[in-house]
């Protein structure tokens, strides 16, 4: 009980506060819609570039953390497909966006301020690790997919050239690329970055997941639950239980990761769907509602499920 009430709660009452000052009209969506783009578009890329920026490279990119936690992304992404497609008989479109679905986890939102707030801010560096390539690599697979279900036996050379360009334009992915060349001037000059950028980049980052988490409860808001109830069970037990648990598995008996990078991989896993899910759906028009839902839903039920992880890792 205690990590559901100094662990987990914390983090969902500031999307809570978020959520009910947009239901109480005391926040309005264009509101929402601002707090969201200074966090999305500015806090977070300079969280992700000041985290990157100071990551030990040597040390974080271990290659049994990612593949745990990436085989079971995909793993889930497969395995959402083929359900949809047979037993939901949905078109291929939609299958493609209900697999991005469980592809997707809420890595930076609720997996960094959950894991902190278990572990301390020490034991982040394996969630920064995966979430270093998290965008740029699923968003790619992602979008891949979805062309390939839209145009079958098309020219995916061009679409994979397209996809790459929009991967780089993202405000996340920029971040990310910029803590990566604060490393490699580092490394070839000898100079650090002067420290009132980096005390300028620390006010801007700290105020990266109080504001993401609140607009994300206005995001929420949007989200009415309504009908696809077997598609938004099966996004919920892919994304908050079998990712998680596939990431378990090979992190604590194939590849015998330190606590550490155990806790890392499987917390970060098991977060729900966050809002690009929704907006990759919504973007190609293609199961919006399940979408939407799912991200509503499966965040709720996250709170439980979360507990249950925190309670099994060491």
């Amino acid at each position: 009980m205690s990590a559901l009430v100094t662990v987990i709660l914390p983090v969902f009452l500031v999307i809570g506060f978020g959520y009910l000052a947009v239901w109480r009209g005391l926040f309005s969506d264009g509101a929402v819609e601002g707090l969201m783009r200074f966090a999305q578009t500015f806090a977070v890329p300079v969280l992700l570039a000041r985290s990157i920026a100071r990551l030990d490279l040597g040390a974080s990119y271990d290659a049994g953390l990612m593949i745990s936690f990436y085989a079971g992304a995909f793993l889930s992404f497969g395995i959402g497909i083929v359900l949809s497609r047979l037993w939901l008989d949905r078109a291929p479109v939609d299958a493609a966006a209900i697999g991005f679905c469980c592809l997707f986890s809420n890595s930076l939102l609720l997996g960094i301020p959950i894991t902190e707030r278990a572990y301390g801010a020490e034991a982040l560096s394996g969630n920064f690790a995966i979430i270093s390539v998290h965008s740029p690599i699923l968003f790619t697979i992602g979008i891949l997919t979805m062309e390939a279900a839209r145009s079958p036996g098309g020219g995916l050379g061009s679409v994979g050239i397209n996809a790459l360009k929009g991967v780089l334009r993202t405000p996340l992915v920029i971040g990310i690329l910029c803590g990566f060349a604060v490393q490699a001037g580092k490394a070839l000059t000898g100079h650090d970055l002067p420290e009132p950028v980096w005390a300028a980049m620390n006010m801007v980052a700290g105020a990266a997941l109080p504001a993401a988490l609140f607009g994300l409860g206005g995001v929420l808001h949007r989200y009415k639950p309504e009908g696809d109830s077997r598609a938004i069970a099966m996004v919920s037990v892919l994304s908050l239980i079998v990712h998680p648990g596939v990431a378990y598995a090979l992190g604590h008996w194939v590849f015998q990761l330190p606590t550490a990078g155990l806790r890392s991989a499987v917390m970060t896993a098991a977060m729900a769907p966050g809002v690009n899910a929704y907006l990759f759906a919504n973007m190609y028009g293609a199961a919006r509602r399940v979408a939407a839902s799912s991200v509503l839903i499966a965040t709720a039920l996250s709170i439980l499920t979360i507990w249950g992880w925190l309670a099994i890792l060491p």
